[in-house]
């Protein structure tokens, strides 16, 4: 045998990737049961003085021990999120009052009730970490960043809630001055964009511009449901994408630093405006890190950039990975799109870079089977319209961005000509919800599936051996890949 291989020095990136890999591994170990045996404080210190180790040597021999420290840093980190969600365990199957902050903006349910989601939780004076899903009905409004105040029956949460709260009593809402200026600003604006266009059409170019969905009819909600389009009228990686990369071209040409500062702008500033939803979360991070490799000349293997995002963010919150849909959503999108889409491009079109059609056709297949297990485990239905649904659709989502957004500075500068200020993006929203409304009545638009979560699992796998192949057949540099360019 070789020994050699063994004393290898590993490149710092690797390892960072691995430590991620196995802090997720050990916090989704943790909601088992076996966080109990990692509680004590003294883990993170052993933890970290074994991780400095292995960096220092970054020798392949001393894996295990980076294994066994990750394991045990993340089963750690998971059992303090157990302990603190333990606190409501006594009080389900109780009515009792709650008080919280609004963390993100309030849905409409399916049968006209408000859907508020709760967090810096208050409950008998006592402040839990956690959140809580309210389903309520009250003639206030509410927004995101007010203090309300609801009574009902606390059950068992799901998710990544700590609690749930069905047909609740709204007792007292507060709206602090001036609030969440972030999404004063917004509502400002979309005000001005109401003035130019006609609806659905408007809640729909304000889905797209900001990630606000809640003014949308149902019917043209369930419509992008059963053709795959929902992403793009929620607060998405990928609006944020789109949002970047045009800060980033627009200022390229004057220089290197203000492109980077335009982008990191536009990053920060669209987080405030969507709010910090977990898939927000991967994707502001993942574009940041995008943007500085690509500012000082280096790259990110894409594997390296989905683990550090994965690790980041359940160390912040372990409860994302342990039933958040669009955080998952949001990560096996972003494999597909990064990973799997340009590998079946070199194989199938060689080194001839693609178009702006065959890109986006590529990268909507790739999230679309990256993503496809997860949604038939969670929802038992998979769309077979959704390829063509995008492909319709989302090359003109970027154009969409723009003509609303001339829409709403027309709506607030000139409220005589919103309306012909607008007539573009009305014209362009209009043929999105047609075509939109058009597949989802096809009859066979939606097919009925049921999948285990063990199906689920090897079919991963069975993604991932694809993922091996192509890459073992076209010796494609995956490192060349940059979400920001």
């Amino acid at each position: 045998m070789n020994w050699w291989v063994f004393r290898r020095r590993l490149h710092s990136s690797w390892l960072i990737a691995i430590l991620c890999i196995t802090l997720f591994i050990g916090v989704v170990l943790a909601q088992f049961g076996f966080s109990k045996y990692f509680s004590n404080s003294s883990w993170p210190v052993i933890g970290v003085i074994l991780i400095s180790f292995v960096f220092w040597r970054r020798r392949v021999y001393l894996m295990p021990v980076l294994l066994i420290a990750g394991v045990a840093m993340g089963l750690w980190r998971g059992s303090i999120t157990q302990r603190e969600l333990d606190v409501y365990k006594p009080m389900y199957g109780k009515s009792i009052e709650v008080t919280g902050h609004v963390k993100d903006d309030v849905d409409i349910g399916p049968s006209g009730q408000l859907v508020i989601r709760l967090d810096s939780i208050v409950i008998n004076n006592q402040k839990l970490s956690g959140a809580v899903w309210i389903s309520a009905t009250t003639k206030s409004e509410i927004k995101r960043g007010d203090i309300v105040s609801v009574s009902g029956n606390l059950l068992a949460g799901f998710g990544n809630f700590a609690g749930v709260m069905y047909r609740a009593k709204i007792t007292n809402v507060t709206q602090p001055v001036p609030g969440d200026i972030a999404r004063v600003v917004r509502d400002w604006f979309v005000g001005g964009i109401r003035q130019g266009l006609n609806e659905p059409e408007a809640s729909l170019g304000i889905g797209y511009l900001v990630g606000q969905r809640r003014a949308l009819p149902l019917d043209l909600v369930v419509a992008l449901q059963v053709v795959g389009l929902t992403h793009v009228v929620v607060a998405s990686g990928y609006n944020l994408t789109i949002l970047v990369r045009l800060a980033r071209r627009l200022f390229e040409k004057v220089s290197k630093y203000l492109s980077a500062l335009a982008s990191s702008i536009m990053i920060f500033a669209f987080i405030m405006v969507t709010g910090l939803s977990p898939s927000m979360s991967r994707a502001g991070l993942v574009a940041g890190l995008s943007l500085a490799a690509w500012y000082y000349g280096r790259k990110f293997h894409p594997i390296v950039l989905l683990a550090i995002a994965v690790g980041v963010t359940v160390l912040i919150n372990p409860s994302y990975v342990w039933g958040d849909l669009g955080w998952q959503l949001s990560f096996t999108a972003f494999g597909g799109v990064m990973i799997l889409a340009p590998l079946l491009q070199r194989y199938f079109f060689g080194e001839k870079k693609p178009g702006f059609i065959r890109q986006i056709l590529g990268e909507t297949i790739s999230a679309q089977i990256c993503t496809a297990p997860i949604l038939v485990v969670a929802f038992g239905q998979l769309s077979n319209v959704a390829i063509i649904a995008n492909l319709l659709v989302l090359p003109l989502v970027p154009l969409a961005m723009l003509l609303t957004f001339i829409a709403g500075i027309g709506g607030l500068a000139m409220p005589s000509l919103a309306m012909i200020i607008g007539a573009p993006a009305q014209w362009l929203l209009d043929y999105m919800v047609y075509a939109t409304q058009f597949l989802a009545d096809i009859p066979w638009a939606m097919s009925k599936v049921t999948v285990g979560p063990i199906m689920a699992i090897l079919c991963y796998v069975a993604i991932f051996g694809v993922c091996l192949y192509l890459w073992r057949a076209t010796k494609f540099n995956l490192r060349d890949v940059n979400l920001v360019e």
